[in-house]
C-alpha cells in the first residue's frame, strides 16, 4: 500500500483495521483488485508475476505504430512506479510480455471502435491482445494499475481479464475560454484520461473570456479576441497527435449563438447590438449574441466553421448553443421584423433557426453536430448529437426523439461535490432507465465537465483528479458497480497511481500552501487543509467577487474539492455512532481529533505573517473547537455518559456556526462531530 501524509495524519490507517469493505465481487473476485474502472470478466489465480529488470515486451501481429509507442510510454511509466530501468529494444525472442493486435485501428479514430481486450498473466507470462491498438492500450493501463509491492519485489497478481467499456463515448470537457491552461497542463490531463481509460477529450475552445485558437482566416479572432492566449494550428495538431496515440479523440466546440461577446471584440459586424464591446472578465450569461437575421452571419460561421472542421480531424463538432438569453435580439427592431415575417413566435424559435442553419453548415464541411440540450427542437435532425447538462428529463427526451445523446449533468466537476455523488449518476439511471432498447442504444455514455472559472494551470489538476476517475469507472464498468466504500479505497490508490503520469493533484497543494506561507515546512497549515473544502455549487460566487483577473492563490484554491481525511474521518464517525466501530478505528478517530485540536496553538503563531494566511485565523480556531467537542462526544459514549442538555445545545451552536463558510472554506469535520454529539444525547 502506498502512502500519504497530511501533517501527522497518516491516511494510509484508514485503509486498516476493517474501516472500508472490499467492493463487490463483479464477474469473479474483482473486488480485491486495486482498479478502475472495474473490468468486466476477471478470473484470478494463485501467485504473481515478478517484475525486474529483466522484463521484455514483444509487439507481435499487426505493425501498428499506434500500439510500439504506447509500448515506449508504457515501459516508462512502468520504470517510474517501480525505479527499475527498462529496455525498451530487448531481445523480443526472450519476451515474458507479449502483444498480439489482430489488425489496424481507423486512420481517424471513430465513435464505436472495438476498444476490448484480452489480458492473461500466469506466473512467468503476460499475454495482451486485441483487435486493434485501442484494446492494447487499455490493457497496458490495466496492467499498470495492477503493479503493486510484495515481499519478492513488485509484481501482478495472475489473473485473466476480458474487457470491453459499456459505453462508446466516455469523456472530459476542460474549457480554456475562461482561463487559458497551457499545453503542458493539456497534455498531462490527457495521460490521466488514457490511465483510466476516458476516451474523449471535448475541447471547449470559446467563451466570453476568449477565443482561443489561431484562425489564419480571421486573424483579428487571436489578436483581438484571445488577449494574447491562444493555440497556435500547430499546437492544436501536436494535441491531436498527443491525444490519438493515447486512444483518445478531440471533439472541438465553438460556442454559439451566445457566449461570444470576445468574438464581437474582434467582429463587431456579426452582434445583434452595435456595441461596443471588449473581452469578458466576469463570469456569468451575457446578453451578446450572434445576429441571426444577416446572411454575412452565416457567411462568416461558413468559413470559420470550414477553417476549424478541417484542422480537427474528429467527425464530431460541438456548436455549443446553450445559455442565450435573447435580450440582444429583444432590444433590435430588425431582428423582432424578422421574426414575425418568419412567425417566430419567441427567443426559443429564433435560436432553433440560428442552429438550423449552423448544423447545415456544419454537415456541409463533412461533420455530425453536437450541441448541449437547448440546441434539441421537435425539427431538430436525428444526426445532431445532444450533450444533455440540464438533467436526465433532457437526456431521455433526445433519445426518444430519436437523437444521439451524451450525459454532463451530474458530472460537474467544478462543483466540488463528492466523488460518491458523481458516482451514483448513470447516463441510463433516473429517465434513462424507462427508455426502450433502441432508445436507450442512442444515450453514447457521458462526459465529467471542467468549467475553469476557478481553475488556474497551478490546482486544475486537483479539480479533475482523482473524482474523474470514478465516472471513468461509470462510463466504462457495469451498470451494478455501486459499492460507493469500494469506489473510494480503490480511488485513493488510483490517485497515487496518476502521480507517474505528471499529475499534480496530489502534490499542488503543498506547492500552493508553501507560496502562501513563504516556507518549506507547512505540515500545520496541511493539518488544517486535511479538514476544510471549497464550498459546494455555486456558492463560492456568492461569497466573494471574482474576474478573470483575481488571483486564485488562497487556501479555497489549494485544497481539492473533496477531503479524503475529513472523509475517512466521517465514515468513522458513522461506524461509532452506529456502535460498529472496533477499537483500532475509535483511536483512529481519537488520534484525529487531537491533531485538528492541537494544531491550533501551533498555527495561530504564523497566519498573521502573510495576508493569505491571515484569513484562517477564524477557520483554524473554529476548527479547534469542533475537534474539542468531538473528543468530549468520543469520551461521552465511550464512558456511557450522557451530556447535559445545556452543554449539548451550547455545542451544537459551535457546530452549526463551524459548518457555515469561513474564508470561503467549509468545515468537513463539523458535521461528523455533530452526529457523535447527538449519539452520545440517545444512549
Amino acid at each position: 500500500m502506498m502512502m500519504r501524509r497530511f501533517g501527522s495524519v497518516l491516511l494510509s490507517t484508514f485503509f486498516c483495521a476493517g474501516l472500508v469493505a472490499s467492493g463487490p465481487a463483479v464477474g469473479q473476485a474483482q473486488g480485491s483488485l486495486d482498479l478502475m474502472p472495474l473490468p468486466a470478466h476477471v478470473a484470478q489465480g494463485e501467485g504473481q508475476f515478478l517484475i525486474d529488470g529483466s522484463l521484455a515486451v514483444a509487439v507481435e501481429g499487426y505493425p501498428d505504430p499506434r500500439v510500439v509507442e504506447g509500448r515506449r510510454r508504457f515501459l516508462e511509466r512502468l520504470g517510474s512506479e517501480t525505479g527499475i530501468p527498462f529496455v525498451e529494444d530487448r531481445s523480443a525472442s526472450k519476451a515474458s510480455f507479449v502483444i498480439h493486435t489482430a489488425g489496424p485501428s481507423e486512420a481517424v479514430q471513430q465513435l464505436g471502435e472495438d476498444e476490448s481486450y484480452h489480458l492473461a498473466i500466469s506466473a512467468t507470462q503476460v499475454e495482451l491482445s486485441a483487435t486493434n491498438s485501442l484494446g492494447i492500450l487499455h490493457g497496458l493501463q490495466t496492467f499498470l494499475q495492477l503493479v503493486r509491492i510484495t515481499p519478492q519485489g513488485f509484481g501482478v497478481p495472475v489473473v485473466t481479464i476480458d474487457d470491453q467499456p459499456r459505453f462508446p463515448w466516455r469523456g472530459l470537457m476542460i474549457d480554456v475560454g475562461r482561463h487559458f491552461q497551457p499545453l503542458a497542463v493539456i497534455e498531462r490531463n490527457l495521460d490521466g484520461m488514457e490511465a483510466v481509460k476516458l476516451n474523449v477529450f471535448h475541447w471547449h475552445l470559446s467563451d466570453d473570456q476568449g477565443f482561443r485558437v489561431e484562425s489564419r482566416q480571421f486573424p483579428l479572432l487571436q489578436e483581438k479576441a484571445s488577449g494574447g492566449r491562444y493555440y497556435t494550428q500547430e499546437q492544436i495538431h501536436e494535441v491531436i497527435d498527443y491525444a490519438r496515440a493515447r486512444g483518445i479523440r478531440v471533439v472541438p466546440e465553438f460556442d454559439m449563438p451566445c457566449h461570444t461577446t470576445a468574438w464581437f471584440a474582434a467582429y463587431p459586424q456579426f452582434a445583434s447590438a452595435p456595441g461596443p464591446f471588449k473581452i469578458e472578465t466576469k463570469w456569468g450569461v451575457f446578453d451578446p449574441a450572434l445576429d441571426p437575421t444577416r446572411e454575412a452571419t452565416f457567411e462568416f460561421l461558413d468559413k470559420l466553421i470550414g477553417e476549424m472542421t478541417a484542422l480537427f480531424p474528429d467527425a464530431y463538432f460541438h456548436i455549443g448553443g446553450d445559455e442565450c438569453d435573447g435580450k440582444e435580439w429583444d432590444a433590435n427592431p430588425r431582428i423582432k421584423a424578422f421574426m414575425r415575417e418568419h412567425g417566430m413566435k419567441d427567443d426559443a424559435a429564433l435560436q432553433s433557426y440560428f442552429t438550423g442553419c449552423v448544423q447545415k453548415l456544419v454537415v456541409g464541411h463533412h461533420k455530425i453536430p453536437e450541441g448541449w440540450d437547448e440546441v434539441l427542437q421537435p425539427d431538430t435532425p436525428k444526426n445532431v448529437v445532444i450533450q444533455s447538462w440540464r438533467g436526465p428529463k433532457g437526456l431521455a427526451t433526445a433519445a426518444r426523439q430519436g437523437n444521439q445523446v451524451v450525459l454532463s449533468n451530474g458530472y460537474y466537476i467544478d462543483l466540488n461535490k463528492p466523488a460518491s455523488e458523481h458516482y451514483l449518476v448513470d447516463p441510463l439511471g433516473g429517465d434513462g432507465a424507462n427508455l426502450t432498447a433502441e432508445q436507450k442504444a442512442r444515450v453514447l455514455g457521458g462526459e465529467a465537465t471542467m468549467w475553469s472559472e476557478f481553475v488556474t494551470p497551478d490546482n486544475i489538476d486537483s479539480r479533475i483528479w482523482p473524482r474523474t476517475a470514478a465516472i471513468a469507472e461509470r462510463f466504462w464498468s457495469a451498470q451494478d458497480v455501486r459499492d460507493v466504500d469500494s469506489m473510494y479505497r480503490r480511488m485513493a490508490i488510483v490517485s497515487l497511481k496518476l502521480e507517474n503520469y505528471r499529475l499534480q493533484h496530489n502534490s499542488s497543494t503543498r506547492m500552493m500552501l508553501e507560496r502562501m506561507s513563504g516556507k518549506a515546512d507547512v505540515k500545520e497549515l496541511e493539518v488544517l487543509a486535511s479538514a476544510v473544502q471549497p464550498p459546494q455549487g455555486y456558492a463560492r460566487e456568492s461569497l466573494h467577487e471574482y474576474n478573470s483577473g483575481s488571483p486564485l492563490n488562497r487556501m479555497v484554491d489549494a485544497v481539492p474539492p473533496e477531503s479524503e481525511t475529513a472523509w475517512r474521518f466521517g465514515q468513522l464517525a458513522s461506524l461509532i455512532a452506529a456502535g460498529k466501530a472496533s477499537p483500532e478505528q475509535w483511536k483512529q478517530a481519537h488520534d484525529l481529533l487531537v491533531v485538528w485540536r492541537d494544531n491550533d496553538a501551533k498555527l495561530q503563531p504564523e497566519l498573521g505573517e502573510s495576508d493569505l494566511t491571515a484569513e484562517l485565523s477564524g477557520v483554524s480556531e473554529s476548527l479547534s473547537q469542533v475537534a474539542s467537542i468531538g473528543l468530549q462526544a468520543l469520551d461521552d459514549l465511550r464512558n456511557h455518559r450522557v451530556p447535559g442538555a445545556d452543554a449539548r445545545e451550547k455545542n451544537m451552536q459551535v457546530l452549526k456556526a463551524a459548518a457555515k463558510p469561513k474564508a470561503i472554506l467549509v468545515d468537513k469535520v463539523a458535521s461528523p462531530v455533530e452526529l457523535l454529539v447527538n449519539a452520545s444525547a440517545k444512549q
